[in-house]
């Protein structure tokens, strides 16, 4: 079995176009495609709000990645392991950037909470929204504020991915 990490490259593309990747599909980029956008956050409890990002980012040949799978396999005891390999491989690409986004929710949200300190940590670009219903609201933006003083922290997605489509220019 070949490792995801280590499959062969993809159909070449014609352009660059608006392009869509959910976990467990790996993004294999291309010198055409357009920026990429990772979508980091909550998932758990936290909706689908996801569908609305995409749409607002899909305004432009933008590439989204997006680890909220349609259909997780709770049953298979994998799946972790596959949806947190392609979450990493997909977070650590080096021109991706990474919009986090902490929804209104009853979850704190661990491995997205994890993610954002690694992300912070690493120096990789990201754009961070935190919900005021969001149980670790707080905490976000000391974590940024103590990492990165002057990030901002947005508290609504629409600002999040106003931001992050004015970095993808």
């Amino acid at each position: 079995m070949t490792s995801p990490h280590h499959a062969d490259p993809a159909p070449r593309r014609p352009s660059a176009q608006p392009l869509y990747f959910e976990a467990p599909d790996y993004y294999r980029p291309q010198a055409v495609d357009g920026p990429a956008v990772f979508l980091a956050g909550g998932i758990t409890g936290a909706g689908r709000w996801q569908d609305h990002a995409v749409t607002v980012l899909h305004s432009r040949p933008v590439v989204v990645l997006n680890p909220n799978r349609a259909a997780f396999p709770i049953s298979d005891p994998g799946a972790a392991w596959e949806q947190v390999s392609w979450e990493q491989h997909h977070l650590h690409l080096p021109t991706v950037l990474t919009l986090f986004w902490f929804p209104a929710s009853v979850t704190v949200q661990p491995i997205a909470m994890f993610e954002l300190g690694q992300a912070l940590g690493e120096g990789h670009r990201l754009v961070v929204g935190a919900h005021p219903g969001f149980p670790r609201e707080p905490d976000v933006h000391m974590l940024c504020q103590l990492a990165r003083p002057g990030l901002p922290v947005y508290s609504d997605l629409d600002d999040v991915l106003a931001a992050a489509l004015a970095q993808l220019t």
